[in-house]
């Protein structure tokens, strides 16, 4: 299979190193032209010399023959960016760090849907680990044709959760208003900005896509919100 990272972040060149030992391919894109000098020395993969946030350079990685785009840079405009513009270019598949948790509903309602936020996820890892719980034994419940969904409301959405009109074989979980984690059901009344977290089955995926806009979540990070 093969990667293409945008920016020699530590996270990417821990990845890509990990990837490399799997004996994936992989190609970094990274402006500092010192730095690629420096991996080169290390890691036997491609090397691209600019901003991969820019379409250009992106099409140089050729999206059509690449499994995943990861974009790691340090900046999170930078990433969401790239994400939109690798998405429109053809990549298969794109994850976007972001380290600002403000960012993380525009990433859902622009459709990006393998979002990661690093420092949160291990700080609420560590937490929880402090407190004894042990989140990925949840993840694993999340298996076979179930799916997690989660969507923003948007200004036609609000109101009785009735009117969201979810298919058969969907529920809801819960909604977080402000931050704030709340349960729902049936009875619920959204209000705009509210995110609300579905269960589903796989095949209602690209239903619920078309309908509200959202996206698969990433069971792990799923399950972490929900104990939370």
């Amino acid at each position: 299979m093969r990667a293409v990272f945008i920016g020699a972040s530590s996270l990417a060149v821990m990845t890509a190193r990990f990837l490399l030992n799997r004996e994936h391919e992989v190609v970094i894109i990274e402006r500092n032209k010192d730095f690629i000098e420096t991996l080169s020395e290390e890691f036997d993969c491609g090397f691209l010399h600019g901003d991969g946030s820019k379409p250009a350079i992106l099409r140089e990685a050729d999206p059509d023959e690449t499994d995943m785009l990861f974009c790691l840079t340090g900046n999170d405009q930078t990433n969401i960016i790239a994400s939109l513009v690798g998405r429109s270019l053809g990549f298969g598949r794109v994850v976007t760090r972001i380290e600002d948790p403000e960012f993380e509903h525009i990433c859902i309602e622009l459709g990006l849907e393998d979002t990661i936020i690093p420092a949160g996820t291990i700080g609420r890892y560590l937490a929880d680990m402090f407190d004894g719980r042990d989140l990925l034994e949840l993840s694993s419940m999340i298996k076979d044709e179930a799916r997690v969904f989660s969507f923003v409301v948007r200004d036609e959405q609000a109101g009785p959760a009735q009117g969201l009109g979810l298919p058969k074989d969907t529920g809801i979980v819960c909604f977080y208003r402000g931050g704030k984690f709340l349960l729902a059901d049936e009875q619920a009344v959204f209000e705009l900005g509210d995110e609300v977290l579905l269960i589903t089955h796989r095949r209602n995926l690209p239903l619920l896509t078309e309908r509200l806009g959202g996206h698969v979540s990433a069971d792990l990070r799923i399950a972490k919100r929900v104990i939370l």
